[in-house]
């Protein structure tokens, strides 16, 4: 193909009212068109190179497994039609970039190869829906669906109102699990300041015992003797000590105090960059008597920038995967903690050295109510609401479990959140 044929061919493929996405080998995102990034609301430029389903978590599903093992392993050339649901990608804009909740998506996906011999997938995104409303019966059936939309979004946000208390009862269940520990680790320091402040009582009144003496004594020497008695330099040293001890004492109450009140506090909606390092330590504090007796905590921390998201929700995350890394730990084991950043990416990570998940088990591990853990151990709802505060932030959680030898969360969030949702918030999931 020549330069004009290849001209003609980039400009039809910019202007036809279908998506076309080409994808790699391992279906890492090569080039769009105009109709996906006025569609989808995302910028080509940001996609390059990224795995599709980081750029459309949606995608991630047993259909493009599917569709994929039929054109990787057969050629085949396979389609989707709009009656098949969900979506395997959603694009929630029309061509002139306003809201289309009802865009009905057909889907091509088919292999093919560069000039030099790459192998390369190319998916075609079709909205059908105007051949839809053009059939009088399907067109019937629109308006039927149209209908019951406002009915739908009704209940959705009766469903997010209801998600959103559960997820802070299970946030406050979480903490009165952990009420025990905490109380002991307050305990342990008030328990020191008060034996300090008893002692330092003692001192005061030997101190005050030398000073009223000055107006009585004979001779400095009889002062010098009284000082000698009370032992006024090993007090003067040991005050400072117990001085300087009740002060870490009461900053590690403070310290625990202000980690609760950060659990407690609910942020709905408000978005606003954080340091997700000061985050996890903060979360370190609130569990730290549940992990101090099970496993030593190593931090592996890499360069991460200022994160838009829900501070406590995140540390809510974090503060799950962190309780369930310890009741894996049956004995004495290690808890890792990581950080890093790939691209507009950050991601953390939880890893432990405890008893792992099994195979049967990981595709359920994000269900509502399903826990492993004995009675009184888990409500069953740490992982499926952690599952969705990270979906609400337009990010994934990926899960790497080997029976015996232990279990490793990495939770992937964008730095910065796109100007559009990728998509409408579940209220619950199944993997």
């Amino acid at each position: 193909m020549d330069s004009s044929q290849s001209e003609l061919a980039s400009a039809l493929v910019e202007h036809i009212e279908i998506g076309v996405i080409i994808l790699d080998d391992e279906l890492r995102i090569q080039h769009w068109n105009n109709f996906v990034t006025q569609c989808s609301g995302k910028r080509l430029e940001q996609a390059q190179q990224q795995p599709l389903t980081r750029i459309f978590p949606e995608a991630d599903s047993l259909c493009l497994s599917k569709m994929l093992a039929s054109a990787r392993d057969h050629g085949e050339h396979v389609y989707t039609e709009w009656r098949e649901t969900p979506y395997l990608i959603q694009l929630p804009f029309d061509t002139c970039g306003k809201p289309a909740p009802l865009m009905l998506q057909s889907t091509l996906l088919f292999p093919f190869k560069r000039s030099d011999g790459q192998p390369l997938y190319g998916l075609i995104l079709y909205d059908s829906s105007e051949f839809a409303r053009d059939n009088k019966q399907l067109d019937t059936a629109l308006q039927a669906l149209s209908s019951k939309q406002i009915e739908q979004e009704l209940l959705i946000m009766k469903l997010e109102k209801a998600n959103a208390q559960l997820m802070q009862s299970e946030k406050l269940a979480a903490i009165g699990q952990l009420a025990a520990g905490v109380a002991h680790e307050i305990n342990n320091p008030i328990g020191y300041v008060f034996s300090n402040l008893q002692t330092l009582a003692g001192y005061v009144h030997d101190l005050l015992r030398i000073i009223d003496a000055v107006d009585g004594a004979v001779s400095l020497e009889e002062l010098r003797q009284l000082k000698r008695s009370l032992e006024y330099d090993y007090i003067r040293n040991d005050v400072e000590a117990l001085i300087g001890e009740s002060g870490d004492g009461i900053e590690r109450v403070k310290k625990i105090i202000a980690a609760l009140k950060d659990f407690s506090h609910f942020e709905e909606d408000e978005f606003q960059l954080a340091d997700l390092h000061r985050g996890l330590d903060t979360t370190l504090n609130v569990v730290n008597n549940e992990l101090k007796y099970k496993a030593e905590v190593i931090k592996e921390y890499g360069q991460l920038p200022a994160v838009e998201c829900m501070p406590s929700q995140i540390n809510q995350v974090m503060m799950n995967l962190l309780v369930n890394a310890a009741h894996a730990i049956e004995q004495f084991g290690r808890i890792t903690l990581r950080s890093g950043q790939e691209n507009d990416w950050v991601w953390l990570e939880v890893e432990d050295t405890g008893h792992g998940i099994a195979a049967h088990v990981l595709n359920r591990i994000y269900e509502p109510f399903f826990t492993t853990k004995p009675v009184g151990k888990g409500t069953g709802l740490g992982l499926s609401l952690s599952y969705n505060i990270v979906r609400k932030h337009n990010g994934r959680i990926e899960v790497f479990s080997t029976p015996g030898q232990g279990t490793r969360f990495r939770v992937w969030l964008p730095a910065l959140q796109p100007a559009q949702p990728l998509i409408k918030e579940d209220v619950a999931h199944h993997e």
